[in-house]
């Protein structure tokens, strides 16, 4: 376990689907003193989906204060920040879709976000899909996404003081 002191003010940790990068987030970021701050990303707009955030609800104890940011990230982050908490986004890769699919200004967003990454004062630990390591996709929509993502990613690892990328549940650090 990483104890407050040793924790960054803002960690990138990557992986693939079902890599275990949201439970290696979770270890991390409860080095920190709690209460935490579960900014959620996903909207249970399916079984599938529901299923899924009850698993990682229920993983979570009563430290965590989780709120719903499917949209407005950058201002669940500010806000939260200005609380002076520990806090796990989980996870720009479902934002970015939510934003792609909402038709906003995604490169402004994304912009908007890392600027917000970039002042905050942390600790922050954000999780993020890597999507560049699969087959090109067959839409343009989904092509447009994965580009999207992976620039996305660029930007946060660039201003992160620490990326980890986790594969079968294994982190490697990689900043």
């Amino acid at each position: 376990m990483t104890s407050s002191h040793h924790l960054p003010r803002l960690t990138l940790v990557l992986g693939g689907a079902r890599s275990g990068k949201s439970r290696y987030a979770e270890e991390l970021i409860t080095g920190a003193a709690p209460p935490w701050v579960y900014l959620a990303t996903a909207e249970a707009l399916d079984d599938e989906m529901r299923e899924r955030i009850a698993q990682h609800r229920h993983r979570r104890n009563a430290q965590w204060l989780t709120t719903d940011a499917p949209r407005d990230l950058a201002g669940a982050i500010a806000k939260a920040d200005g609380e002076g908490r520990p806090i796990l986004i989980d996870c720009l890769t479902l934002w970015l879709s939510n934003t792609l699919l909402a038709g906003a200004d995604v490169e402004k967003a994304c912009e908007d976000l890392a600027v917000v990454l970039e002042k905050a004062r942390g600790p922050v630990v954000a999780v993020s899909n890597e999507v560049g390591f699969g087959l090109v996709p067959e839409t343009p929509l989904g092509r447009r996404f994965r580009d999207a993502q992976g620039r996305l990613n660029q930007q946060v690892a660039a201003i992160a003081d620490r990326v980890v990328l986790v594969a079968a549940g294994l982190p490697l650090t990689l900043k």
